[in-house]
């Protein structure tokens, strides 16, 4: 628990220096970040005894950056496009070809590298005030709900969420994980109301929206962190690598942040149309 509280004490910290810096320095921790867990999944489903093609992701992500700042986030959509298609090409034509190797070399790139696309979309939101005030939302939401839902979950118990899948999560860790996620897109957008500028406040949610925010994305987070546990025990690993003490890999820390960067992503799409 010591050295788990540690290292998450030091990702926190980290992660207030990228909210600071944001834009560039954001966009490229992410796709870093991004391709650990790229890596981590396929290495995961490879270890199942499946055969996906990776190279037409990679190739997707390294050009995903760039058009983007050139053309913005509605590249996102026909780069994903020619990433499936070429995936498929490259299955049919395998000597033997299966459907389910079609289907795990494209679940990297919808649940990792799709959401990580819409962190470095909200990561070139301007003005640079919302741009933090929405990011500090998008991880605060499902890392405070996680927390919540560990803390109570593990000293109240009672009913299992989802047994199959997670047999530790319950259905009151559940409960107080939405009250945290909620409570920290009330506090997030609060702080924010209260700093920012009079321009800004009129681009950031209202109270109302916080709220539904809050509860559309940590409903994003639980699920994102069910779909991350269903695919370890598919795979028949504890967590997806050892790259942070007490914490496990990459993907093990990002599930349930991709999951809400989705819902952010969105909502900024329909504001800002």
């Amino acid at each position: 628990m010591k050295q788990r509280m540690i290292t998450g004490a030091v990702l926190v910290a980290l992660l207030i220096v990228l909210l600071y810096f944001g834009g560039a320095v954001m966009s490229i921790t992410a796709m870093v970040c991004i391709c650990f867990a790229v890596y981590e999944e396929y290495h995961a489903l490879a270890l199942a005894g499946h055969r996906p093609v990776s190279w037409p992701t990679w190739v997707g992500m390294a050009m995903s950056i760039p058009l983007t700042l050139i053309f913005g986030a509605g590249v996102i959509v026909p780069i994903l496009i020619a990433v499936c298609m070429t995936t498929l090409v490259c299955v049919v034509f395998r000597d033997a070809p299966r459907l389910e190797d079609v289907l795990v070399s494209v679940m990297p790139l919808l649940t990792v590298v799709l959401p990580g696309m819409c962190i470095i979309a909200l990561a070139l939101v301007q003005p640079k005030a919302l741009q933090v005030v929405l990011l500090a939302m998008m991880f605060s939401i499902p890392v405070v709900g996680d927390t919540m839902a560990f803390f109570v979950g593990s000293r109240v118990g009672g009913p299992k969420l989802c047994p199959a899948v997670s047999p530790n999560k319950t259905i009151s860790g559940a409960v107080a994980g939405l009250c945290g996620s909620l409570a920290a897109a009330l506090i997030i957008g609060g702080i924010g109301r209260t700093v920012c500028d009079e321009a800004t406040r009129a681009l950031l949610p209202s109270i109302p929206v916080c709220l539904l925010i809050g509860v559309i994305g940590g409903v994003a987070g639980q699920m994102g962190d069910l779909f991350a546990s269903m695919v370890k025990r598919h795979c028949g690993i504890k967590d997806y690598s050892n790259l942070f003490p007490g914490h496990g890999g990459m993907l093990d820390r990002l599930d349930s942040i991709l999951f809400t960067a989705v819902v952010m992503f969105c909502y900024r799409l329909l504001v800002s149309m």
